[in-house]
């Protein structure tokens, strides 16, 4: 049984249309590709948020090893954190600094402690956090890292 016209005028549009689809794919790849991850925050920290680390508290700090679904080793770092200041923030970020041996450090990671997805962080109040690691060189000393503050944003 033969086609009619407008039968095969709609079959002729559908490579064009599947066509331009797949351009329109190629071309949002690739810039996304090309702009590549997000580039980390390493701004130091503000005059302002130096001086609020007086009013956090890091208290229950341990640190445990454990192995991840894929064989790996984690270690995971967990303790509360204290609002003890009068400000509400909406994030803070610690960098966690690993030492070798000989006492040099072998590996710095800065990581959300308090995240801004979560509810702002109000004055005396506490909260827990898990920090885990699964990329720590061979060298590190497996002793507790040193924490810091890294970034405080402040609720506005």
């Amino acid at each position: 049984m033969p086609r009619s016209a407008s039968e095969k005028r709609k079959a002729s549009y559908i490579p064009i249309i599947i066509g331009a689809v797949a351009l329109a794919v190629l071309v949002t790849a690739y810039f996304y590709l090309r702009s590549g991850p997000p580039k980390p925050d390493n701004s130091p920290a503000s005059a302002e948020s130096k001086a609020y680390v007086k009013n956090l508290d890091l208290s229950d700090v341990s640190m445990k090893a454990a192995e991840n679904f894929m064989q790996q080793r984690v270690v995971e770092i967990e303790g509360k954190i204290t609002n003890k200041g009068n400000r509400t923030l909406d994030s803070v970020d610690v960098y966690c600094i690993f030492y070798g041996v000989d006492g040099r450090e072998v590996h710095r990671e800065k990581v959300p402690i308090v995240r801004a997805t979560a509810k702002p962080f109000t004055p005396q109040q506490t909260r827990d956090f898990r920090l885990p690691f699964d990329t720590l060189p061979a060298d590190w000393n497996q002793a507790m890292p040193r924490l810091a503050v890294a970034q405080i944003k402040f609720a506005q």
